[in-house]
């Protein structure tokens, strides 16, 4: 068995959740915000047989889109003010990682 963690930018989490309740695969969603641009997520927590992780790693990455989104740049460190300016940044897309189950039960 393996539990597979999927972080999943908020704006793709339906559409993945549904995908993979639609292919018969359960999931536990936990509201999560991320570091760098303090934006919410959703983690998926999914456990599965070893042979089905690809099946669903392969609808994570089909519901998972990445987009560009301009934030602000921090201030400049120094002598005098400074304006930020936006700066692109690439968002979304899903970070995903899969780990041995030593023992998995629902009771």
């Amino acid at each position: 068995m393996k539990l597979i963690f999927a972080i999943v930018n908020g704006d793709d989490s339906q559409s993945v959740s549904k995908a993979l309740t639609k292919k018969g695969f359960f999931a536990t969603k936990l509201a999560s915000t991320g570091g760098f641009l303090s934006a919410g997520n959703t983690t998926f927590l999914i456990c599965t047989e070893d042979f089905l992780v690809d099946e669903v790693l392969d609808i994570i990455k089909a519901k998972s889109h990445k987009r560009k989104q301009y934030v602000p740049s921090a201030p400049s460190l120094g002598i005098g003010s400074y304006d930020s300016f936006p700066v692109e940044v690439s968002v979304g897309g899903a970070t995903v990682f899969v780990t041995d189950v030593e023992r998995f039960e629902k009771v």
